[in-house]
């Protein structure tokens, strides 16, 4: 049932394939995360409240999340390269467009292009990972991958702030396409799909097919764990990142917009440190990947718990402590790619991946709804900006999301364990990696 080990490919040749398509991963998260430190400028350019400004960023993820099992089924016919060119050239004609964007109507339709290129990105590079690498070293890959992604964040943050203020909003926006256009050459130049000459979906894959790979795919217990874990712990980092926690910060907290920017770069610093930290434990102690799923979503409902209830606006290194327990929802998310890749085969590994995207994607884009629902209703009337109050109701309904979501992670992971004490009984042969 686990994944089979690829051909071992040369190490120059596997860096250089990796090294690119993470680069390409980079890009797609400074485009997605482009909106989360714009949003007010956004709101005032556009003429918008709150509620209509998560539409952006609603519109974004949905698409995102909706194409991912499309993707996965045309990743595992088509391969990594070009669906990585075609992600690229969507999110380059996204920016361009919120460029240009003086209506609403276009500014979200920038945004589904944006989220239409993003969801082509991560589950393609963690493809190659499982094509050019060996089995061993997945889980730390993975890690690595999503990880350094994060870099995109840190563009997305403070240099995007300061050009936006300093050229405004049309310069900032076109530089940002071009940036995805040099990586788009670059991925045209230096990435293959396998080290072999074609990639290994070289059969044409029929209807029947497909239908039959989503079904075993969904019907692995493993896989359902993989995406109720990463709906647990991505949400709420993602959220505060891609867009409410900039304007919590400014107009909540009270914080200048250059250090608001500033914190959510420490927020993506902490994530490229503890991301080996969880890759190594996961690898260490396979069976109890869960563990440090549940630990990881206790963490984050207590910190957000005192941040809530603190009387006025908190200190300065409790937002810090919030922030740094936000950047480990981003490597936690990751150990839902690992369970996919555990418990599928290899010709399955896009199919099962997409399924596991879903989940995250799907309780960011209820969080961001609902947080700009919660605002506007709890905003009084006549005034421009929320209250500290209104944005304390509005992060309260994470744990709603949380609740469902733990409750999930234990159902599936008694399952999977159910599953496999069943497999050894039947056939006395290695299993995958426990849950």
């Amino acid at each position: 049932m686990s994944a089979a080990a690829p051909t071992v490919a040369p190490r120059r040749s596997a860096a250089l394939v990796y090294a690119v398509a993470v680069t390409a991963y980079v890009t797609a998260v400074f485009h997605r995360s482009s909106l989360g430190v714009t949003g007010v400028d956004a709101a005032d350019r556009f003429h918008i409240n709150a509620a209509a400004l998560a539409t952006f960023s609603v519109a974004q993820l949905a698409v995102y999340a909706a194409m991912q099992v499309p993707v996965g089924v045309l990743l595992d016919r088509f391969g990594s390269r070009r669906l990585l060119l075609a992600g690229g050239a969507l999110m380059a004609a996204g920016q361009l467009c919120f460029a240009l964007a003086t209506d609403v109507r276009l500014a979200v339709a920038a945004r589904v292009l944006v989220g239409l290129g993003d969801a082509m990105t991560f589950i393609s590079v963690l493809r190659i990972v499982a094509f050019w690498f060996p089995g061993r070293r997945n889980p730390l890959l993975v890690q690595l991958t999503g990880t350094v992604g994060q870099l995109g964040a840190v563009l997305g943050a403070v240099p995007l702030v300061a050009l936006l203020h300093h050229v405004g909003w049309t310069p900032a926006f076109l530089t940002s396409a071009a940036l995805g256009a040099t990586v788009l050459l670059l991925v045209l130049v230096a990435v293959r799909d396998t080290p072999h000459a074609a990639h290994p979906a070289a059969v044409a894959t029929d209807l029947a097919t497909v239908r039959r790979q989503l079904v075993d795919s969904w019907a692995q217990p493993g896989t359902r764990l993989g995406l109720w874990a990463h709906f647990v712990t991505q949400f709420s980092g993602s959220v505060f990142a891609l867009l409410w926690g900039y304007p919590f910060l400014v107009q909540g907290q009270g914080f200048a917009p250059t250090a608001a920017a500033s914190l959510l770069t420490l927020m993506t610093v902490v994530t490229l440190i503890c991301g080996p930290v969880i890759a190594h434990l996961c690898a260490r102690h396979p069976f109890h990947r869960s563990v440090v799923v549940f630990a990881i979503t206790a963490a984050t409902a207590a910190v957000w718990a005192v941040v809530l209830a603190w009387p006025g606006r908190a200190p300065h290194w409790l937002l810090v402590a919030l922030v740094v327990v936000l950047a480990v929802n981003g490597p936690g998310s990751m150990i839902g790619f690992d369970y996919a890749r555990t418990f599928n085969p290899v010709h399955r590994i896009g199919s099962a991946t997409g399924i596991v995207n879903v989940g995250g994607f799907v309780a960011s884009i209820l969080l961001i709804l609902a947080v700009g629902v919660v605002l506007d209703l709890a905003t009084p009337a006549g005034r421009d900006t929320p209250p500290l109050d209104a944005f304390r109701w509005a992060f309260a309904v994470q744990y709603v999301l949380w609740g469902l979501g733990a409750v999930q992670v234990l159902r599936y992971r008694n399952a999977t364990r159910r599953r496999q004490a069943a497999e050894r009984t039947a056939a006395p042969v290695p299993a995958p990696a426990g849950a």
